[in-house]
C-alpha cells in the first residue's frame, strides 16, 4: 500500500500483530483517540468564534487557572473513551484522582489503563499558538475484571505499551509509537481522516535549537546555566545554537523531534521538581523520544526508570537529540 494514502485505522490494523500485546481492544482504543481528536480539534479550530477562549475562573488539582477548552477537550476524551468501555480507567492532568471504568458487559474485561494532558499549553490559545494533547497507554498490573487501583497508573515509562501526541497546529497530526518506531498521521479537515504523513520519524543525532524558558535562568542549578552558555557560544565547529521556545511541550519537542534540538524544563530552588508531570506529560514524551532515536532524562537518570510514587507527580525533564543530551549531562556532571 501507498503509505500517503494509507489512513490511521488501516496502519493500526495493519500493524497491530506488532504490538506487544496483539489484541482487538488495543486497536479500538487507538482508533477512538482518533475521534477524540477530530472532536477536539474542531472545537480548537472554532475557539475564537463561540467563545471559547480564556479561563473558567477554577484552579485545576495542578494549582492552575483552568482554560475553557481545558475541561472540553477532558471531558471528550474522557466520554469518547469510556463510553466505548476500551480502557479499565483514566488518569487525567485535570482530575484529582484516577477514574475507574466499570464495564456493563461481564464477559468484556478491559485490559488498558489511559493517562492523559487533555489540552497541553492551553493558555497559548488566547493567542492562537499551537496546543496539543499527550497520552499515555499501560497494560493494567492488577487482576482482570475487578476495579483498577492506583498501582495500574503507577508504572515506569519502560512500561509503557503505547505513547503518542496531538499537536492542533497548521495542520492537525497525532503521532505516536506502540514500541515500534514513531509514526505521525495528519489530518485531512476535508474528509475528516487521519493518512500516514510522517513514518519511522528519527530525530537527528544533532541540533542547533534549544528550548528553555531562560527567564528563570538565575533559579537554574549552576551545570544548566553552564549548557546554556555553551548552547550561546560559537566554537570552530559551529554556530551558536538558535533558542526556540514556545511555552507548549508538545509543539516544543514537535519540532526538535524534527529539526533536533534539546528542550529543557529544569528544577529551581523553589521548585527543585520543576513544573512538568512525569505520568502525563514526561513519560510519554520520553517513550517517543528514544523510539525515534533520542533521549530523556531528570538531569541523571533516564525517565523511563523513575519509579512514580504519586499520580501528579513532577520532575525536571530534559529531552532531544542524544548527542545534545550527552552534552548537557557533561556539564551536569553526571554522564
Amino acid at each position: 500500500m501507498n503509505i500517503k494514502h494509507q489512513t490511521l485505522g488501516e496502519f493500526i490494523i495493519e500493524n497491530q500483530n506488532a504490538f506487544s500485546y496483539s489484541s482487538g481492544e488495543l486497536t479500538k482504543l487507538l482508533n477512538g483517540i482518533g475521534l477524540a481528536t477530530k472532536i477536539v480539534n474542531q472545537e480548537v479550530n472554532k475557539a475564537g468564534l463561540v467563545d471559547l477562549i480564556g479561563e473558567v475562573g477554577e484552579i485545576n488539582v495542578q494549582g492552575e487557572s483552568q482554560q475553557k477548552l481545558d475541561l472540553i477537550a477532558n471531558k471528550t476524551f474522557i466520554d469518547t473513551l469510556s463510553k466505548r468501555e476500551i480502557v479499565c480507567g483514566i488518569a487525567s492532568e485535570e482530575e484529582e484522582s484516577f477514574i475507574s471504568i466499570n464495564s456493563q458487559d461481564k464477559n468484556h474485561q478491559n485490559k488498558y489503563v489511559l493517562l492523559i494532558d487533555p489540552l497541553d499549553g492551553s493558555s497559548n490559545i488566547d493567542v492562537n499558538v499551537s496546543v496539543g494533547t499527550i497520552f499515555s497507554i499501560y497494560r493494567r498490573v492488577t487482576p482482570v475484571g475487578t476495579p483498577v487501583t492506583i498501582d495500574d497508573f503507577l508504572q515506569k515509562g519502560r512500561d509503557q505499551i503505547a505513547a503518542g501526541y496531538i499537536i492542533y497546529g497548521s495542520s492537525t497530526m497525532l503521532v505516536f509509537s506502540t514500541g515500534h518506531g514513531v509514526n505521525g498521521f495528519t489530518l485531512n479537515p476535508g474528509l475528516g481522516t487521519f493518512y500516514l504523513s510522517h513514518p519511522n520519524m528519527r530525530q537527528p543525532e544533532d541540533g542547533s535549537i534549544y528550548s528553555v524558558n531562560d527567564a528563570n535562568s538565575e533559579f537554574f542549578e549552576q551545570g544548566v546555566n553552564d549548557y546554556l552558555s555553551y548552547c550561546k557560544k560559537s566554537n570552530g565547529q559551529r554556530k551558536p545554537y538558535k533558542a526556540r521556545y514556545v511555552g507548549s511541550l508538545v509543539a516544543d519537542f514537535h519540532r526538535n523531534l524534527i529539526k533536533g534540538g534539546i528542550y529543557m524544563y529544569p528544577g529551581t530552588v523553589s521548585d527543585k521538581n520543576g513544573k512538568l508531570r512525569l505520568l502525563y506529560e514526561c513519560n510519554p514524551i520520553a517513550f517517543l523520544a528514544t523510539q525515534a532515536g533520542g533521549e530523556a532524562s531528570d538531569g541523571k537518570n533516564s525517565i523511563l526508570d523513575i519509579e512514580p510514587t504519586e499520580l501528579h507527580q513532577r520532575t525536571p525533564f530534559y529531552t532531544g537529540s542524544i548527542n545534545m543530551i550527552e552534552k548537557l549531562h557533561e556539564f551536569l556532571g553526571t554522564k
